[in-house]
């Protein structure tokens, strides 16, 4: 009584459920989160797009449907609209502050690219945006991942950051301070959609988990794994290194939901604010 009380003097609804472990997990609706959304317990499951996009939509607890949605980096504070089968339901969008990050780099074309390396970055670009954007029907194995690696976390996911003193695109994943060498495992079950040697990115490989949930595993040293390949969790896929845009061995992981980079600490149980 004490509590239904407070929640009606404080101008606040109780939860029309209680919230499953997945929910309890995964909703940090923040820009770079993600937002946990009821779609009720329809026999089958609701289709839902934001900002065009289609959306993970699962069911929890084996009763109702949820959609999980990617927020973009750049997403203001406010509030959003998801499309759910011709009708819209929205959520709010809450304040997260990024910190600031500055990097020296010797070779002064990965800060400012001559025109030939430019025609290179734009074509691969391409190519990894097109994998970011894939939306397959399996769905995913796990949505708590394991780490990829075992070791401290070097960069947080969202960090401003400045190469050389020019600000660059924001840190779109985490960063883990590993050994050269050190096997990378995969989080989840998935396929094996892209694998590449970029610029940025160095040897990398990207993994389809299902549903637009996408991993990406750059800087690497080894690829142990092609297009095509059908991944168990905890499958190795590669080892750590250097490669591409990097100071000294680590791994750089991205996780993408509805095409948004997310910060993949929410998907470990790591998730700060």
């Amino acid at each position: 009584m004490r509590l239904l009380l407070l929640l009606l003097t404080l101008g606040l609804a109780l939860p029309a459920h209680a919230e499953g472990f997945i929910s309890r997990l995964l909703n940090k609706p923040f820009p770079g989160g993600v937002a946990v959304l009821d779609l009720g317990n329809a026999s089958q499951a609701p289709t839902a797009r934001y900002q065009g996009k289609p959306v993970l939509v699962i069911r929890e607890d084996g009763k109702r449907w949820i959609a999980i949605v990617g927020i973009p980096l750049g997403t203001k504070q406010g509030a959003q609209q998801v499309e759910v089968e011709g009708r819209n339901l929205g959520f709010e969008v809450g304040e997260r502050h990024y910190r600031e990050q500055r990097i020296t780099l010797k070779n002064q074309q990965q800060v400012t690219p001559n025109a030939k390396n430019l025609a290179r970055i734009e074509r691969e670009l391409a190519e990894q945006t097109k994998a970011y954007r894939l939306f397959s029907p399996r769905q995913p194995s796990n949505l708590l991942f394991d780490k990829p690696v075992n070791g401290p976390l070097s960069s947080p996911f969202g960090l401003r950051r400045f190469f050389n003193g020019e600000e660059r695109n924001p840190h779109s994943g985490l960063d883990f301070a590993v050994p050269q060498g050190t096997p990378i495992k995969a989080p989840a079950a998935g396929e094996v959609i892209l694998v590449g040697d970029y610029f940025f990115n160095g040897r990398t490989v990207f993994v389809d988990h299902g549903q637009g949930l996408i991993s990406m595993f750059c800087h690497l040293s080894q690829i142990d794994v092609k297009v095509g390949d059908s991944l168990q969790r905890g499958a190795v896929l590669g080892k750590v290194g250097a490669t591409g845009r990097a100071t000294g061995p680590h791994l750089h992981w991205n996780v993408s939901l509805n095409d948004a980079r997310v910060d993949p600490a929410i998907f470990i149980g790591a998730f700060k604010r």
